[in-house]
Formats: structure tokens, C-alpha cells, sequence
């Protein structure tokens, strides 16, 4: 960044720690940029005319008499036509080869929409992925995290939701992705097709941790601009909060904050909400939807990161492998999206609710059989087609890589369900069975 002319330049750097340095200042405002010999740095912290400036790139080589410049400004992201289908940095700049951005520069991190302006979230966003469209369904304007180990495929489920997902504008937020992960994204949005719709931030390890920060308000930037001006869907996408999370500890202890759980600053919960209450369904038809990844640390669901996340959050999704198919699902016990009830049933077909809930009580009932064998008690002819039922309901439709529209979902389920029970045993309301079940009979 340029300094301009008649800029106060300060000398005297009164405290310098690895990630943040203090000055004396005048006339400086609350996450105001400035340069520190050179490095790009923000305002993080005001007593007084004592000022904390947290230097992205870290501070290693800044002497007390280093020459900081305050810039005026806070934080901006350049809005216009060319930011669509463009990689950029955590600082709004191209890293795909491209030309500099020509839009107008626009403030990031301001206040999530007014409540006034609100609407009920009331509009389906089908995703192709039956472990979400039919037992998890999501609506615009929700925000729902992904929990997932460490080890696990997330980020090519963030690649599919982007490539599937029924929305007018994809924003991917990439928080200390590896070259390979911020590579993939790019190879599978360019020979899809879809880049044109696509906008993505990206922090990679080679990058300063603390530049993780500004992702997720870059990324929800851009959606603001997008859902509330031009009125479309938009589906932000958020990898990996654990890593945003992380950054926000880095700074808070070398500030030294007193820390809270597991290491955490003691505002970890206010941080993460206000990213996540910037889901906002607008009532010109504008909305946007956050799906996030929260890594588990061990399975930890009781960490401070996903256990804050859990109470700002509209339910939650759960991937896991499931070692009898080989296949990674949305698991239908520890999954939950609140808002479904607002459109299933009501912008999906009528037997929604009902085969949602058969096919998730039927798969329970193969997890105690599955416990009964384990345990070396005998299985009822109930209990064997009660697994053979899991096993294909698992093959055809909660796996992952499986892709269909919620109709031919519901299909798949009356089928599954008829290959396996009679009328009775499903327990469906009749009018629908008679209506849906396959080749108009029970067994």
C-alpha cells in the first residue's frame, strides 16, 4: 500500500511481542490499517493515545524506531464485476495470475444486518447431498457448521456443496489450507465449469496465520454486496474455523489476555458470532447461508470452539466414515438442521417428513441389531433386513458422492423401504403409502 502525502509518521515503538507492537499515537480509529516498516498491520486495541497494532506478517526484524504510518482507513475489498471467478489473498489481491481488482472500495467487518430488515428464512437450498437435502435440509439465510476430524474429507465436501449447491453466488473462505487443498479448489471449479459463479479468499500455510483473520469478513463482504444489492442467493462456504480460532489465540495471548478454555480469548464466542449473524435472509429475495467447517481436535465436541459454535449456530452437521460400505456420510444421529421443518413438506414433496423419519428410525434399529450381533446374541429375521436396509440406505443415499434431487431421494427411500418391510412395519401414513409405495402393493 501507498502512503500518501501529509501522513504522520510515528518512530517510537514503546513494546514489540511476536505478533503485535505499541506505540503512542493521535488520531487513530479502531481497526484503522497502518504500515509498520513496511508491513501491513491493524488496530486492535486503543487506551488513551496508547495504540496496538497487530502486524499480520508477524513483527521479526521491526526495531523500536521502526517508521509506522497510519493509513485512514480500515480494512477494504474492491466491489465490482471483475471480482467474480477470481482467486484472492486475504487483502482483497489476486493470486491467480490475474489482473488487479477495479471496483470500489468497500469497508469490511461492518455490523450484520438489522433485524427489521430481516425475514424468516423460508427458502429451500438443495445441495445434491441426501445425508443434508432430505434428513439435514438447509434453508437460505441459516448458518450450520460441519464438524469433522481432522483426517477427513472436508474440504472436497466444501468442493461438492460449491459445485451442487442451488445458489446464485458460491463465496469460498480458505482459512490455512496446504497448496495441494487451495490447488484442488481450483482445478475442480475451473474444469467444472463454474467459475464464473465462484469467488474464493484463500490463506494457505505458507501464509501469515494471523491474515486468517480477515477471510471470513472478506468473504462475507463480498456476499453482503451480492444478496443485499443484486438480490442473490449466495452460499458462503468457510474452511477451517478451528484455524481461524487458532489465529484469534495467537493474537490474544501475545497480547497477553488472560486466556479462557482450552487456550482460547475469553471473546471466542462474540468472534465467531459475528461472522455467523451475518446469515440473513432478505425480504427482496436476497439471502445468504454459511456452512462452515469446525475441525474436531480428537472428537472433542466438548472443545471451546465447537461447543461456542454449537450455541450460535442453527443446528449442526456431522461427517463420518462408515467402515461396513467404506464411505463417508453426513451422519444421521449427531446431524441436525433446526430450520428444516420450515420447508419440508411444504417446498419438497409431502412424504418428505414421513420418509425422513422412517428411513432415520429404521437405520436405528440396525445399529442395536448391529450391537446384538456384536454381542453375540442371535438376530431376528427383523433385525437381518434391518441391516441390509442400513447397508444400501448408506450405499444409495447417504454416502456423499451420491447426487440427487430431493425427489428422486424420496424415490430412493419408498424403494429401499419396500425391498425390506411391509406397510406395516414402515409405519407411514396411508394415503401416502398407498400413494408412493412401489408398484402400488406391500409384501
Amino acid at each position: 500500500m501507498k502512503k500518501k502525502a501529509f501522513q504522520r509518521i510515528y518512530t517510537k515503538i514503546s513494546r514489540i511481542t511476536r505478533a503485535t507492537c505499541t506505540l503512542n499515537a493521535e488520531n487513530v480509529g479502531f481497526e484503522e490499517l497502518a504500515l509498520v516498516e513496511g508491513k501491513l498491520a491493524q488496530v486492535v486495541k486503543i487506551i488513551g493515545d496508547e495504540i496496538t497494532l497487530q502486524v499480520f506478517a508477524g513483527t521479526e526484524g521491526i526495531p523500536t524506531d521502526a517508521e509506522v504510518v497510519f493509513l485512514g482507513k480500515a480494512p477494504s475489498l474492491r466491489i465490482g464485476p471483475d471480482l467474480e471467478g477470481r482467486f484472492l489473498n486475504a487483502y482483497g489481491e489476486p493470486i491467480d495470475g490475474g489482473p488487479g481488482l477495479t471496483g470500489e472500495p468497500r469497508e469490511i467487518g461492518g455490523p450484520s444486518v438489522n433485524p427489521v430488515r430481516r425475514e424468516q428464512p423460508s427458502q429451500l437450498i438443495s445441495t445434491g447431498i441426501a445425508g443434508i437435502d432430505l434428513n439435514n435440509t438447509l434453508v437460505t439465510g441459516q448458518k450450520i457448521p460441519f464438524f469433522a476430524d481432522p483426517d477427513q474429507p472436508f474440504n472436497q465436501i466444501m468442493a461438492l456443496l460449491a459445485l451442487r449447491a442451488r445458489a446464485d453466488r458460491i463465496i469460498l473462505g480458505g482459512m490455512g489450507l496446504s497448496n495441494d487443498d487451495y490447488l484442488f479448489f481450483r482445478n475442480a471449479f475451473e474444469n467444472a465449469g463454474s467459475l464464473d459463479r465462484i469467488i474464493a479468499f484463500v490463506n494457505t500455510t505458507e501464509d501469515p496465520p494471523v491474515e486468517r483473520l480477515l477471510i471470513p469478513e472478506m468473504a462475507l463482504a463480498a456476499a453482503e454486496y451480492y444478496a443485499a444489492e443484486q438480490q442473490q442467493k449466495v452460499l458462503v462456504l468457510l474452511t477451517d474455523m478451528t484455524l481461524f480460532a487458532d489465529a484469534l489465540s495467537i493474537v490474544s495471548n501475545r497480547m497477553d489476555h488472560i486466556p479462557s478454555k482450552d487456550s482460547m480469548p475469553g471473546s471466542l464466542y462474540s468472534d465467531l458470532a459475528r461472522i455467523y449473524e451475518k446469515a440473513v435472509q432478505f425480504p427482496d429475495g436476497g439471502s445468504i447461508t454459511i456452512i462452515a467447517v469446525t475441525t474436531l481436535s480428537g472428537g472433542d465436541i466438548t472443545h471451546a470452539i465447537p461447543d461456542n459454535t454449537g450455541y450460535i449456530t442453527e443446528g449442526q452437521l456431522f461427517l463420518r466414515r462408515d467402515t461396513d460400505v467404506g464411505k463417508v456420510v453426513v451422519d444421521p444421529f449427531r446431524s441436525l438442521s433446526r430450520l428444516k421443518q420450515l420447508v419440508i413438506g411444504k417446498q419438497t414433496r409431502e412424504d418428505h417428513p414421513q420418509v425422513m423419519n422412517t428411513a432415520i428410525r429404521l437405520y436405528a434399529d440396525a445399529a442395536n441389531a448391529r450391537t446384538k450381533q456384536e454381542n453375540g446374541f442371535d438376530l431376528t429375521g427383523y433385525d437381518e433386513r434391518a441391516l441390509k436396509f442400513a447397508s444400501e440406505y448408506t450405499r444409495e443415499l447417504l454416502a456423499v458422492d451420491v447426487n440427487l434431487s430431493v425427489d428422486e431421494m424420496l424415490d430412493t427411500g419408498w424403494k429401499l423401504l419396500g425391498s425390506h418391510f411391509s406397510r406395516d412395519e414402515v409405519g407411514i401414513r396411508e394415503e401416502l403409502v398407498e400413494k408412493y409405495w412401489p408398484n402400488g402393493n406391500g409384501t
